[in-house]
């Protein structure tokens, strides 16, 4: 067998790497940075600490905070024209997946002039972007270890993938200090994207021996550490085995690709705005129940990475250990409560099937498939 991995890029990791700042834009050989954080950061006094790091070491900036937590297409062509009017420069993606996100994508319009968001189908072969930094305040989507995104289109009420090569972090400063005192509730949703980010890349149809061990890892850190730091969201022991965990699922999906959980959790969200890790907690059980007899193996690992003995039944002990971590954080949610109208059903099932991430699952669904799931979990 023959495999060929893309270089994982330089990752800094480690609490208070962020007063680094200045020297990581150095070293990309650029002086002036371009901070893209969402609106509400500034409230928890990142941005300003960000912002002095930056400035007493003489580093010019600018500072866009209009991306919301499941950022349009609009205020990705919002926010390229900013970049295009501020200039030359590092791009620093400051917030949770919805700013890394936003960032790659204003990079990325930035420079094609006259390139909108939701032509993304045709930049997968545009012209470079600018350079990238990403500074995570989340453990849990792994945004910092790829060079693609996710943004919504509101007028066509889907989910588009946007990204290029050039788009991906040249360095992920991962500081668990950031992720101090974050909201236990949003702690469970993001922190859910990473374990499901391990567990789909596991039994993807993409798998290899490099994705595996990456996902392995991180189902093990995530699901030790996660109940912990929703306990306690000051344990920095805790914020930074969970902060590792999740960029750890981010490189195993990097290689491998996810699957339906996030099919139908990306349709979740664009149809009632749910979190995205809310959504995807409302029928990964399901999901795996769906998927157990063509991903035996993968199961089986997920059990012995959450220190569960398969004793014969890998995909039932998975599902157990994966439904105890849910009850430990609160974030099981039924589809009614999510918004979701039984008329509805039939839409997002019909949208979760097209999605891009669900033909990489290990059992491909019809609709009708779908559409019973959601049903089950109504």
């Amino acid at each position: 067998m023959r495999l060929s991995v893309e270089p994982a890029g330089r990752t800094e990791y480690g609490p208070g790497v962020v007063a680094e700042l200045p020297g990581f834009v150095s070293s990309l050989g650029h002086t002036r940075a371009f901070v893209v954080t969402d609106r509400g950061l500034r409230g928890t006094g990142i941005v300003d600490r960000v912002e002095k790091i930056l400035a007493t070491a003489g580093i010019e900036h600018a500072v866009h905070e209009d991306v919301g937590p499941n950022p349009s297409t609009a205020e990705l062509d919002r926010g390229a024209a900013a970049l295009r009017a501020f200039g030359a420069s590092v791009v620093l993606a400051l917030g949770g997946g919805s700013a890394l996100d936003a960032a790659k994508g204003i990079s990325l319009l930035a420079g094609n002039p006259g390139a909108a968001a939701a032509d993304a189908d045709r930049l997968w072969t545009a012209r470079d972007g600018q350079p990238l930094i990403a500074v995570p305040t989340t453990a849990g989507t792994g945004a910092e270890t790829n060079g693609f995104g996710v943004t919504e289109d509101v007028c066509a009420r889907r989910k588009v993938y946007i990204g290029h090569s050039s788009v991906r972090p040249r360095i992920a400063v991962l500081d668990p200090e950031l992720t101090l005192g974050l909201p236990a509730r949003v702690t469970a949703a993001t922190g859910w994207d990473a374990l499901v980010h391990g567990i789909e890349s596991l039994a993807s149809r993409g798998s290899t021996p490099f994705s595996a061990a990456y996902a392995t890892q991180a189902v093990t850190l995530v699901g030790r550490w996660l109940p912990t730091a929703y306990r306690d969201g000051g344990d920095l022991e805790a914020r930074s085995q969970l902060m590792l965990g999740a960029h750890l699922a981010g490189h195993a999906l990097t290689l491998s690709g996810l699957g339906l959980v996030h099919g139908i959790g990306h349709a979740l969200t664009a149809h009632t705005g749910t979190p995205h890790g809310v959504a995807l907690a409302a029928v990964l059980e399901e999901v795996m129940t769906f998927s157990a007899a063509a991903a035996v193996a993968a199961y089986e690992t997920t059990a012995r990475a959450l220190h569960v003995a398969p004793a014969g039944d890998g995909a039932g002990a998975a599902i157990e250990a994966v439904r105890e971590i849910a009850d430990a954080i609160g974030i099981k949610r039924p589809l009614r409560e999510l918004g979701v109208t039984r008329d509805g059903i039939p839409g997002i099932a019909r949208d979760a099937v097209a999605d891009a991430v669900t033909k990489n699952a290990p059992r491909l669904p019809a609709e009708a498939d779908v559409v019973d799931l959601l049903h089950s979990v109504y």
